[in-house]
């Protein structure tokens, strides 16, 4: 008996010490480093609603998803290193200049079998800001423009209300009347002086200090106080809900500002305008930091986004141009692809501009004069 009991006790203690060895082997370093993860920063509100979860369960990799609002905000990250992201998806114009400082690392094209998706004329124009393609992918592209709540301006500015002009945000007598529904800009130094440029007849990426301390800096201090706010994401929110009556945005965002209080049903009419002066183009992109700790992982990811069904869920779910051309021809809807203020028609296309980037001289003073804009000193 005595034996017999001696005996259980044995298995049952085998039996303990093979389940603490197997749960030590799931808990162990390596079993933990093992595990495929990629780590991605990427624009607010700029992914399709299923792509998270379409790609983790097509690869089982693990996606760590972090958002950010402005350029500025992803470049201090970069810049000061050990970011700790493996996908990050830069302005084309910051990236030329992140591309300038060595923070990425060349793509390794054979692991990106999608990558003749890509519209080659936007590659051409992308090579602009990365020569021979060598370091992102054009993820979207939009504009920077105006979207207005439809009645509200109507009731202030009357039927003929410049909406389709750059006077309708940066003539004082119109953001005068505007105030009281709420106008807000973009929290983007780069694009908000480019777009004041160009309403004034001068060169949107000028070398001019006194063009940015000068003319441009008088222009916009003197809607400043009409001006409630600055920011990067807030205002598709508040422009869906009524909240405010024009902003000075991206195109992408305003369309699902316009989607989400259609939606809502609401009341709440949105339109878009590319001011007839001209508007800033640019393209967001993906790019992989040179101290990525997942390298195979990112180029997954990159690969899956490349896939055109995958890509013109994103534009049909965000209203975001799609920089792949298999995916604007075969699987965006009809009604986004006609539209205009989401794929603007050659007429318009003309009068858009690229940012170029700037010598850290003009990046300072358009940094240091922003400052004083927004707090009025």
């Amino acid at each position: 008996m005595f034996s017999q009991h001696k005996k259980s006790h044995s298995k049952s203690f085998v039996k303990v010490l093979t389940l603490i060895a197997s749960i030590s082997a799931v808990l162990s370093p390596s079993a933990i480093a093992s595990e495929r993860v990629v780590n991605i920063y990427n624009w607010a509100g700029q992914i399709g609603s299923t792509t998270i979860g379409d790609f983790q369960n097509a690869t089982h990799i693990k996606i760590n998803y972090d958002v950010f609002d402005s350029n500025e905000v992803l470049e201090g990250k970069l810049m000061a290193g050990h970011s700790g992201f493996d996908v990050v998806s830069p302005s084309d114009s910051f990236l030329a200049r992140q591309i300038q400082s060595d923070i990425y690392l060349p793509l390794d094209k054979k692991k990106l079998t999608n990558w003749d998706n890509l519209d080659p004329n936007l590659m051409k124009l992308m090579q602009t800001h990365d020569p021979d393609n060598k370091y992102a992918i054009p993820y979207v592209w939009m504009t920077t423009g105006i979207g207005y709540n439809i009645d509200m301006v109507k009731a202030r500015l009357g039927e003929n209300a410049p909406v389709n002009s750059w006077d309708l945000v940066f003539n004082p007598e119109n953001m005068e009347k505007l105030q009281d529904c709420g106008v807000a800009f973009l929290d983007a130094p780069t694009e908000i002086f480019a777009s004041a440029l160009q309403y004034l007849g001068k060169d949107p990426n000028s070398t001019n200090a006194k063009d940015y301390t000068g003319e441009a800096y008088e222009l916009l201090s003197k809607v400043r106080p009409y001006i409630r706010y600055f920011h990067s994401s807030q205002y598709i929110n508040d422009l869906a809900n009524g909240d405010i009556c024009v902003i000075l945005g991206w195109s992408g965002d305003i369309l699902q500002s316009r989607d989400r209080a259609n939606e809502a049903g609401n009341g709440v009419k949105i339109g878009y305008e590319i001011p007839k002066e001209g508007a800033l183009v640019f393209f967001d992109t993906f790019a992989i930091p040179k101290d990525a700790e997942h390298v195979d992982e990112a180029h997954q990811f990159l690969n899956f986004i490349l896939k055109p069904e995958v890509a013109a869920q994103v534009t049909n779910d965000v209203n975001f141009a799609s920089a792949n051309g298999v995916a604007n021809n075969q699987f965006v809807k009809p009604e986004i692809r006609n539209d205009p203020a989401v794929y603007p028609p050659e007429e318009v296309m003309s009068k858009l501009f690229t940012l170029k980037v700037q010598e850290p001289k003009i990046e300072r003073i358009i940094t240091r004069t922003w400052t004083k804009i927004k707090t009025g000193k």
